[in-house]
């Protein structure tokens, strides 16, 4: 953190001691509750985890009008056309209840300072949190929290943000949406790298991470993605942003002569989602991309590393983690991907081998297969 974060940080501690002298604490539950806030934490994978807290809002408040504060630019490009927002802000704003699915001093403090009579934080328990600093402790006093468990399944312990409200929701279920001119724009890519989606078997590759300790080698992609064509035929994309470039170009540098690919690193949060949901099968490190798959119902290979397998990767007979061998513990969590043990991070990823990944492959896609 910068010293004048840090400063900022002090100066609205203070604003919020004052106002907690004068006004008390947040955490009356309105007779009405018409506007509503919520809080995603983390970035566009966590957010993505979010959208189960969203559809429970609207399941139980559907003439509620929501608001999803934070990073605006961010949550509007994976929430636009998902039907789960009305409003997005960087700001607080007034409302009748704020639910807060992460510790964050810098978004609660100011919810606090509005004056919104409920808000619900999270008070974390199990582990350890890089997230939740000493400013943040003291500002829960004067909210309403409720129980986050680290270790184990976010999705679900981001939902007990509405126990609070007497609402029990376990429905962990991503969902997305996409525009009709991003869909418009993905059919015609697919089209100009003759892909028949009827036809054609379609992997999404993504060798990059938003976390560099997380990413597996680019020869172990290559090696994976040279099996892949080899064996079953496959067509296989490598999705990546801009920034991604130079990491896509050292994979694609150690595929064989034979392997061909498509690749693209171009496209918005929108079109990502538009490409993705009509893929068969989905394969990167745990990043962002991976739980765009999940939320589509697309069928994905998490190449966990140094993340906990149990914390948030995707779950279920067509969702397959795999998992460092011999490791004692992982080193990065959900709300902890900050301090941790470098080197024994960089061996937990660069343990697992090809052959491990492979294994996972060749099961899940003969499950697929007699699925279909």
């Amino acid at each position: 953190m910068t010293f004048s974060k840090r400063i900022g940080n002090i100066l609205l501690l203070i604003r919020v001691l004052i106002r907690a002298i004068f006004s008390g604490r947040a955490d009356k539950i309105p007779k009405t509750i018409s506007r509503i806030i919520v809080v995603p934490t983390g970035k566009l994978g966590d957010v993505v985890c979010t959208t189960p807290v969203l559809r429970a809002v609207r399941k139980h408040f559907p003439q509620g009008y929501v608001i999803v504060v934070g990073d605006s630019k961010l949550h509007k490009q994976i929430l636009l056309d998902s039907d789960l927002v009305d409003e997005y802000s960087d700001n607080a704003v007034s409302a009748d209840v704020a639910l807060v699915t992460g510790p964050t001093f810098e978004l609660t403090a100011p919810l606090y300072l509005t004056g919104i009579p409920l808000i619900i934080a999270p008070k974390v328990i199990g582990g350890f949190s890089s997230q939740v600093t000493k400013p943040y402790r003291i500002l829960t006093h004067f909210l309403k929290t409720y129980v986050y468990r680290m270790k184990e399944y976010a999705p679900r312990e981001r939902l007990r943000c509405l126990e609070p409200l007497g609402i029990i929701y376990e429905d962990t279920t991503k969902y997305l949406g996409f525009s009709e001119s991003a869909d418009t724009k993905i059919q015609q890519f697919l089209s100009i790298h003759d892909i028949d989606l009827k036809k054609d078997f379609v992997i999404g590759v993504t060798p990059t991470a938003g976390h560099k300790i997380k990413e597996w080698p680019e020869k172990c992609f290559a090696q994976m993605i040279d099996y892949l064509v080899a064996k079953y035929k496959v067509k296989i994309i490598i999705l990546g942003g801009p920034k991604d470039r130079e990491k896509v170009e050292k994979t694609k540098s150690y595929l064989n002569q034979e392997t061909k690919i498509i690749e693209t690193t171009s496209l918005n949060i929108d079109e990502l989602k538009a490409l993705i949901a009509k893929l068969k099968l989905f394969i990167s490190v745990d990043t962002g991309p991976i739980y765009i798959a999940e939320a589509f119902g697309v069928p994905t290979i998490d190449i966990t590393g140094p993340i906990d397998e149990k914390e948030q990767p995707p779950q279920g007979p067509f969702h397959r983690n795999v998992v460092p061998p011999q490791r004692l513990r992982p080193e990065l969590f959900v709300l902890n991907a900050k301090s941790y043990n470098r080197e024994e991070a960089l061996r937990q990823v660069k343990s697992i081998t090809v052959s491990m990944v492979t294994d996972e492959i060749d099961s899940l896609l003969s499950i697929l297969k007699m699925s279909e």
